[in-house]
């Protein structure tokens, strides 16, 4: 992944992240039948630890895109 890592005089004190990241969900509990059309989400542990709200028909091992400004899921990525 590339990153902007800022620096002053040798010295950094900043690193941004891309925008938008694409990630696997590693764990989650399953969707409900008949729950998918509201806007209800549920916890979703990624590749790298971070625990985020997902979409109930989200399931493990799905690729996802992330909005790391926000830390919200955009869409599945297929």
């Amino acid at each position: 992944m590339v990153c902007k890592i800022l620096s002053y005089k040798g010295q950094v004190f900043g690193v941004e992240p891309p925008n938008f990241v694409e990630l696997v969900v590693t764990k989650t509990d399953p969707g409900f039948a008949g729950n998918t059309a509201t806007n209800a989400t549920k916890p979703a542990t990624l590749e790298t630890g971070a625990e985020i709200k997902v979409p109930l028909f989200i399931e493990e091992g799905e690729l996802i895109r992330i909005d790391t400004r926000t830390c919200e899921y955009m869409e599945r990525v297929n």
